[in-house]
């Protein structure tokens, strides 16, 4: 089995996170959010692939968060969008993102070993282990209250889909959440998906050391962040593994730094507040993804960017901001906008240049 390709990247990752959720990552009011159908996804899909951006990654989501606009109310199903976009692209990794308490995992196996078929391998996998309760209501499942049973779920979980990727025959297996007779996995792909998964709790981040190639981390300060950073790849090394370090941002790009900073308060001035709290508060209930005592800054890049590291300004400034993740030792960052498919070009056709020229991406061909 070879190194699947994304692994073999070596430049500065950059991504683009839930676009096939309503409003991405904008909790805003404003007519022309976005609206994640698949036209505009197919047409942002074919966009970054053709600029070399190196991954789409989803958020799956079964309930919105309320509010006026109830934000990420319509979501696209992750694997059957990462299908289809992996079928009209060439080059860009799509990733299928799995709440593990509602998916089998004989059958996720499956699945993901089809479509890297289907890709010449370019799909990957990001795992939830879960955290919001009203959503698992909605699918009829108890959310456990505390994370040793979440994430043990979750490896034992994740442990059959690498047995079934790699285990030649069938097998049975008698664990404490799953009991199995005779099964097996086949199609398998010929080089195993890349693991992305996001993680707060000290369990979640050993979880993630131990199963995931990317943790996942927001990077709300990044003085706060360089030391986190240099702590998780740590923790990765002390059990032989080298687990890279990935955070989300959010892109408002204009030629002027008036007009970006006009950009930014604009989405402040018609944030969809109710749903934003609904969001603020379910995330600092059930996940420790974000860190408590900077929930006043946290609540507004929430309203602008889903809590992302805000990029606001002019091309060079964005830039600047990019380089200042790399400076603190992220592996690589998402990218979000309001409108990805109209906002993306500008940042193509400016920002990206910038980046190639201070080393930190590659021309692509």
């Amino acid at each position: 089995m070879h190194t699947h390709p994304f692994l073999q990247k070596d430049h500065f990752l950059l991504g683009t996170f839930a676009s096939n959720c309503s409003g991405g990552m904008t909790v805003s009011k404003l007519p022309g959010r976005w609206p994640a159908d698949w036209e505009s996804n197919l047409k942002l899909g074919k966009l970054l692939d053709d600029a070399g951006i190196d991954f789409m990654l989803p958020i799956a989501r079964w309930i919105g968060y309320g509010g006026e606009t109830n934000f990420h109310g319509y979501v696209l199903e992750t694997i059957t969008w990462a299908a289809a976009l992996l079928a009209h692209t060439r080059r860009i990794t799509v990733f299928g993102t799995i709440h593990t308490m509602a998916n089998h995992p004989v059958i996720v196996a499956k699945q993901l070993a089809t479509i890297a078929q289907m890709s010449n391998d370019r799909v990957g996998l990001n795992v939830v282990a879960g955290w919001n309760k009203p959503e698992y209501e909605a699918l009829g499942l108890t959310l456990p209250d505390d994370h040793e049973t979440r994430y043990g779920y979750a490896q034992e979980w994740f442990d059959i889909i690498q047995k079934l990727w790699t285990h030649d025959g069938p097998f049975d297996w008698d664990g404490k959440y799953f009991h199995l007779k005779n099964t097996y996995g086949y199609p398998q792909p010929d080089a195993l998906p890349p693991i992305f998964n996001a993680a707060g709790s000290g369990l979640g981040r050993e979880f993630a050391s131990r199963n995931a190639n990317f943790l996942f981390t927001p990077a709300i300060d990044l003085n706060r962040s360089k030391q986190e950073v240099a702590e998780l790849k740590q923790q990765a090394a002390d059990l032989g593994r080298k687990v890279g370090v990935l955070t989300f941002a959010h892109v408002i790009c204009r030629p002027t730094q008036a007009e970006a900073e006009e950009g930014w308060q604009l989405l402040q001035d018609n944030a969809d507040w109710a749903a934003v709290d609904n969001l603020v508060r379910l995330q600092f209930a059930h996940a420790q993804s974000f860190p408590h005592d900077l929930l006043a800054l946290i609540r507004e890049r929430f309203a602008a960017g889903h809590g992302g590291f805000p990029l606001v300004g002019t091309p060079e400034q964005v830039a600047d901001g990019i380089i200042q993740l790399h400076e603190a030792g992220f592996r690589g960052t998402t990218l979000s906008f309001f409108h990805y498919a109209d906002e993306f070009p500008y940042f193509r056709d400016t920002v990206l240049p910038i980046l190639e020229k201070r080393g930190i991406r590659k021309k692509q061909p």
